[in-house]
């Protein structure tokens, strides 16, 4: 049982890894079934077996997208520490700057239905830690607000630059996403 499981989990990682090589090569919009059966080497029956058709896929795709920059969230402990947060906040601009799905994401009609999907996972997120970390919230609800404004500046930030094709280096965004963060939003979720 547990080597079908990861046969199940094998095709499923190519069938998505196909589906983002191919969105540096097209609009994911226009992938098809064939086009993700061909790249990632899996019959058409398995694709349908693992997602129901190519915006099963996207979603999925989005769901990684949003799981893989939890994973850099989970390192994030926010301080008064310069190095701290430009390490995390570069870590996000490499994923961001090496997705070509999650910028053609970030500047297509499906934009807004990710970020709204991203800002509930987020939210949830940050009720877990306020509520299971150590740190001291005197009002929770302000807490929230100032982690949805850090997303928002973030996602901003991130979209301007991906529009700009990230001509920018991802160094020299990390240290604006730093300095917005150090001087313009951590001072009010500390006080």
């Amino acid at each position: 049982m547990k080597e079908l499981d990861e046969r199940y989990s094998t095709a499923e990682e190519a069938i998505i890894g196909a589906f983002l090589l191919l969105s540096k090569e097209k609009q994911f919009e226009k992938i098809t079934v064939a086009d993700v059966v061909k790249k990632s080497g899996v019959v058409r029956s398995t694709f349908y077996n693992h997602y129901e058709n190519v915006p099963a896929l996207i979603c999925a795709a989005e769901d990684k997208t949003i799981n893989d920059i939890f994973q850099l969230m989970e390192s994030f402990h926010p301080k008064d520490d310069h190095q701290l947060c430009h390490s995390y906040f570069l870590a996000i601009c490499n994923y961001t700057k090496d997705n070509p799905f999650l910028t053609s994401l970030l500047h297509s009609p499906r934009g807004d239905s990710f970020l709204e999907k991203a800002m509930l996972m987020f939210h949830r997120y940050v009720n877990r830690v306020s509520e299971n970390d150590a740190i001291i919230i005197g009002d929770k609800q302000r807490f929230s607000y100032y982690i949805a404004a850090t997303i928002g500046i973030n996602l901003g930030v991130l979209h301007k630059w991906t529009a700009e094709d990230c001509k920018t280096a991802p160094e020299e965004i990390a240290d604006i996403l730093t300095t917005v963060f150090l001087n313009g939003v951590l001072p009010f979720m500390v006080s």
